[in-house]
């Protein structure tokens, strides 16, 4: 494994055992096996270090859902499987679950969080105008309610209590109204 590959499963490790707070270089170079100099050298700061571990997790996250893309049925389906999925794999990712669910220093929970949310959610959900033409003008609306209904699920809704069935089910019955709207 390269030594930046290295350093950036190091720091999504940590990030996942002791929060944002707790990432420092010292502990990230140990970690990876490598001298804090590298690092350095290869990442300039510990913002940049954590900023790329953690836009790489998201961008290999990203690939995972267009995936579901080519094996939905609907929006709705495509929707309500986005958010199924997204449970698993941010509950599941110790990072993305401390990313997601922790308060303190996190990046997630500073004032523009919701923006970038909304902006990752819309690229997401993008390439499916090609797949089903009637969610043309409609992205940003959908967007917005996956934002807040997966944020949600994955807040609230742990999946020793609900299984994914369950949570199809409800999630498919609650989004159809909203997925079959007008945005007005």
């Amino acid at each position: 494994m390269r030594s930046r590959d290295a350093i950036l499963e190091a720091t999504r490790s940590v990030i996942g055992e002791v929060g944002f707070d707790g990432v420092n270089i010292a502990a990230v170079a140990k970690r990876a096996g490598v001298s804090r100099q590298t690092v350095y050298s290869i990442f300039g700061t510990r913002e940049d270090l954590v900023s790329q571990a953690v836009s790489d997790r998201l961008t290999t996250l990203n690939g995972a859902f267009t995936d579901l893309l080519e094996s939905a049925a609907t929006p709705l389906e495509l929707l309500v499987e986005i958010i199924v999925q997204a449970r698993h794999r941010i509950l599941g990712d110790p990072m993305l679950r401390v990313l997601t669910l922790s308060g303190s220093g996190n990046p997630v929970f500073d004032p523009g969080a919701a923006e970038r949310a909304l902006a990752y959610c819309v690229g997401l959900l993008a390439p499916a105008v090609d797949r089903f033409p009637e969610l043309s003008g409609r992205v940003e609306f959908l967007a917005d309610i996956g934002v807040h209904v997966g944020w949600s699920v994955l807040c609230l809704d742990d999946p020793d209590s609900r299984s994914d069935a369950d949570l199809r089910e409800f999630l498919t019955a609650w989004l159809a109204p909203l997925v079959g709207a007008r945005a007005g």
